[in-house]
């Protein structure tokens, strides 16, 4: 019997030990419990175990408490958005911004000490960007705003924005979110110490001593720490600009930071440590987020130097996130410098779990346990968190702060206000105040004699919130068989680009078109509004949209534009737009600022009925030239969402992809000669870990190319892609066989342009002459001189004129003299380049607009 027993029946213990394995991830017990024939006998055990397995399976820790790294900062109502877009415009004054600016900050921190936050990372508030705070703090400003004539937040505002003669910082991805952060430009001055302005922490002080004060007032036991952007992310996400050239080389850049690192910015923290001590700081969240993207033994050593450097000032918890460390960094923790004193990791992505079962950490280090998803709106899976913390808990015996993977800013606020979504859905979504309750949930679940009854219950309603979920969710077993039996010649277009262009529609060189939208003035989002409250009806809404469509149009016919658009006014934004008409997606009210969609179901059109084809019939009927049509990519509208956490990304962008292609298809029967589908979030999808890229891009360019392949040859398709850096997708952009790709170019001294025909980009491209995230207007001389650079790389045959991105945010006072200048610019060129034709094939060519036809014959990929 005994025998028996230990090869086939399960004791209670034995059972109880086996789902402990369950809940660490040993997934063979599953094929034990499926293949046993003590079925029953399982089952009788089922309410004793439900009663006492969660005191057992859950991991217990001696040492718990409650973190966060960030937190939104727009304000729950888009306070600060408000308040910054009324100071702008010049309607109120500094004193009301900052008014503002403060009652959001503390409504931030109130918020999470009601939920029971112990440690609350403070100082990270901003009124633009934490990357340009640091930057302005340091004095790194760039010398074409020295005679500016603005000074403190004025100047700090223009690095952001622009303005007549000094434009903009460039922006580009933070890591792989949507986040936009302005990159720091170091100059040759600031190599040699010479910055442009005094280096000045009192704001960041300042902050850091009143959210002390503001936190301390609410309740006892909590713990403000300063979060401060370390010096080696710093310096590795700027540009340096040396030898005439707007970028230096990978290798000569690496080098810069390290010197400017040690001779220049190092001294700067370690007067800002004595300060921070001084203050009687005890403890700093550092962050370095940098480590999960450079896994190279120099960074690991730069940021030895600096942690030793600061070795006087308050202790260091080293803050990471968006991916794992990497073998090599993990290792180089058990040896760091002794004022680490923590270390924050994210274990919703990468595998910093397996790093440190391998490697564990030493004791004295406080592990912050970045469990709880800091970018996605579902609520955690319960099991799922057990199984990560009971394999820290094998591996780590020390301190441990349950926390958001990283900052919360990258989440809308408020769950609870979302009273439109379907039940089903909202009872399971997580925004940033439900994240912090689970933060403290989670941290009760596993305190180590700690009455964790309530714990339990609340762990029962979030599956059971959950059961029904997925019993609601729409699912089409149509949809995803038409995935399954996809070709590969469905991702391909019936001919090569050199035997499409001929057949597309003719156009004149240097032919102009804008990126999409047009400004969304108050009159426009203000018919939404009467919309959504009832006061206009659906037909009124649309006649009103079309005068618009038709104002739009004989505006752009009378600037000269060649491709005109219809200006997107029915669109809120180009994702949310697409998914209000796609079954499978649900939206927010309330969500931050552009209110990203949740995908919770398999997509396809609502009613299997067009989506876009009204609004551009409505446009090409005012006109003879060929309208635009605009859709967003798929790859975007997923990367701009918050995807399904049941299926995989690729899944989800491929049902995408068919509903674009559907579309297109409608779009090509009512006419439209040229389709633009913007993938301006490919870039920012691409994994931090080089080992998953390929993988990704694979299914980023299925999704394009099965969305696009279907349209007939004679429709011109182009591709609309901003604000990254491309480097190193060059490959994947080519291989989307796009007729165009239009892509913003000016904020980063036409870095862009130059890279893509290094790389050998053959197809025709229209890189933005001027900046719309600035109000300033663009001269024609500027324009002119933009288009002669391209011409150094570009024949004149491929190059469209158009501006950086669309104009939805400008001011029309803004966009008619800047795209009458565009309009007035490419005339320019065109009419050298047909007078210089004509003086050539007379034998008379003339030397002012000869150089132009050499640049152009030089160029690679020319067809002239």
């Amino acid at each position: 019997m005994g025998q028996q027993q230990a090869s086939g029946e399960l004791t209670e213990g034995r059972l109880l030990a086996h789902q402990t394995r369950l809940l660490t991830g040993d997934s063979s017990l599953i094929r034990s419990f499926l293949n046993t024939n003590n079925y029953s006998q399982h089952r009788c055990y089922s309410t004793r175990i439900n009663k006492t397995v969660m005191s057992i399976n859950v991991p217990q820790f001696s040492e718990v408490a409650t973190g966060t790294i960030g937190f939104p900062r727009v304000g729950k109502d888009r306070e600060l958005k408000k308040a910054l877009e009324s100071y702008w415009a010049g309607t109120t004054d500094r004193t009301h911004l900052l008014d503002v600016a403060a009652q959001v900050e503390k409504a931030n921190l109130l918020a999470q000490v009601d939920a029971g936050i112990e440690r609350i990372g403070v100082g990270s508030f901003s009124l633009y960007d934490q990357v340009l705070d640091w930057t302005f703090r340091l004095g790194l400003i760039p010398s074409r705003f020295a005679n500016s004539g603005k000074e403190g937040l004025d100047l700090y505002f223009a690095l952001a924005r622009g303005i007549p003669g000094a434009r903009a910082l460039h922006m580009t991805k933070w890591f792989d979110t949507n986040y936009h952060y302005l990159v720091p430009e170091i100059e040759e001055p600031f190599l040699a110490g010479k910055f442009a302005a005094e280096v000045d922490f009192s704001d960041f002080l300042q902050q850091i001593a009143k959210s002390r004060d503001i936190v301390a007032a609410a309740a006892a036991g909590k713990t403000s720490l300063p979060i401060v952007l370390g010096p080696v992310t710093l310096v590795k996400l700027c540009r340096y600009i040396v030898g005439g050239a707007q970028q230096a080389a990978p290798e000569t850049k690496a080098q810069l930071a390290a010197a400017f690192l040690k001779d220049h910015v190092l001294p700067h923290y370690v007067e800002l440590f004595k300060q921070l001590k001084a203050a009687h700081v005890d403890e700093v969240l550092f962050q370095e987020p940098i480590l999960v993207v450079n896994h190279d033994a120099e960074t690991r050593a730069l940021l030895t130097h600096v942690l030793e450097a600061l070795a006087d000032g308050p202790k260091v918890h080293l803050v990471t996130f968006f991916d794992d460390l990497g073998e090599e960094t993990f290792k180089w923790l058990q040896a760091a410098p002794k004022n680490v004193v923590g270390v924050s990791l994210d274990f919703t992505r990468g595998d910093n779990a397996g790093l440190l079962a391998k490697h564990g950490l030493p004791k004295h280090l406080t592990l912050g346990a970045g469990v709880v998803d800091a970018r996605n709106v579902w609520q955690i899976n319960v099991d799922d968190v057990i199984s990560k913390l009971a394999a820290i808990r094998a591996s780590f015996e020390g301190k441990l702060v349950v926390q958001p993977s990283a900052s919360l800013q990258h989440v809308p606020y408020d769950a609870t206000v979302e009273t439109k979504l379907p039940s089903a859905l909202r009872q399971v979504l997580a925004f940033a105040f439900q994240k912090l309750k689970e933060v403290d949930f989670i941290a009760r679940l596993i305190k180590k004699d700690g009455d964790n009854a309530a714990a339990l219950e609340e762990k029962k309603a979030i599956e059971e919130a959950w059961s029904a979920f997925h019993s609601a969710k729409p699912s089409s077993e149509a949809i995803r068989t038409r995935i399954a039996n996809l070709k590969e010649e469905d991702l391909k277009r019936a001919q090569a680009f050199a035997q499409r262009k001929p057949q597309q529609v003719p156009l004149p060189l240097f032919y102009t078109t804008s990126i999409g939208s047009l400004p969304q003035t108050t009159t426009v989002r203000g018919l939404r509004v009467k919309l959504q409250r009832g006061r206009i009806t659906a037909d009124e809404y649309r006649s009103q949209i079309d005068q618009h469509i038709a104002h739009s149009i004989g505006l752009q016919e009378g600037l000269g534009i060649d491709v005109p658009v219809h200006g997107e006014f029915e669109r809120t934004d180009m994702v949310e737009y697409f998914g209000q008409k796609i079954d499978g997606f649900a939206f927010t009210n309330n969500g931050r600022c552009v209110r990203p969609p949740i995908i919770w179901g398999d997509l396809s059109r609502s009613g299997g009925l067009a989506m876009t084809v009204r609004e551009f019939v409505v446009a090409q009927s005012y006109t003879h030239l060929p309208v635009k049509a605009m859709l967003t990519g798929p790859t975007t509208i997923l990367n701009w969402s918050f995807p399904r956490a049941d299926i995989t990304r690729r899944e989800q962008a491929l049902q995408i992809a068919l509903v674009l292609r559907d579309e297109i298809d409608d779009l090509t029967k009512a006419g439209a000669k040229v389709v633009q589908v913007d993938e301006p979030a490919l870039r920012e999808g691409l994994p931090l870990n080089a080992a998953r890229r390929d993988a990704y891009l694979q299914w980023a360019v299925d999704s394009f190319r099965l969305a696009t392949a279907g349209a007939p040859s004679s429709v011109q398709i182009v591709t609309h892609m901003c604000y990254a850096e491309f480097d190193d997708v060059m490959a994947a952009i080519d291989a989307l066989d796009a007729d165009v790709i239009s892509i913003e170019n000016s904020r980063n001294n036409d870095k862009t342009i130059k890279d893509l025909t290094a790389y050998g980009y053959e197809r025709d491209i229209g890189p933005g002459v001027y900046d719309i995230h600035s109000p300033v207007v663009p001269t024609v001389d500027e324009i002119v001189e933009k288009l002669r650079l391209f011409l150094k790389h570009l024949h004149p045959s491929r190059v469209v004129v158009n501006p950086d991105c669309g104009l939805k945010t400008r001011q029309w006072k803004e966009v008619v003299p800047s795209l009458r200048n565009m309009v007035t610019a490419a005339s320019i060129l065109r009419a050298e380049y047909e007078s210089n034709q004509q003086h050539r094939k007379n034998g008379l060519a003339n030397k002012n607009v000869d150089s132009l036809n050499k640049d152009s014959e030089e160029t690679k990929g020319g067809d002239a």
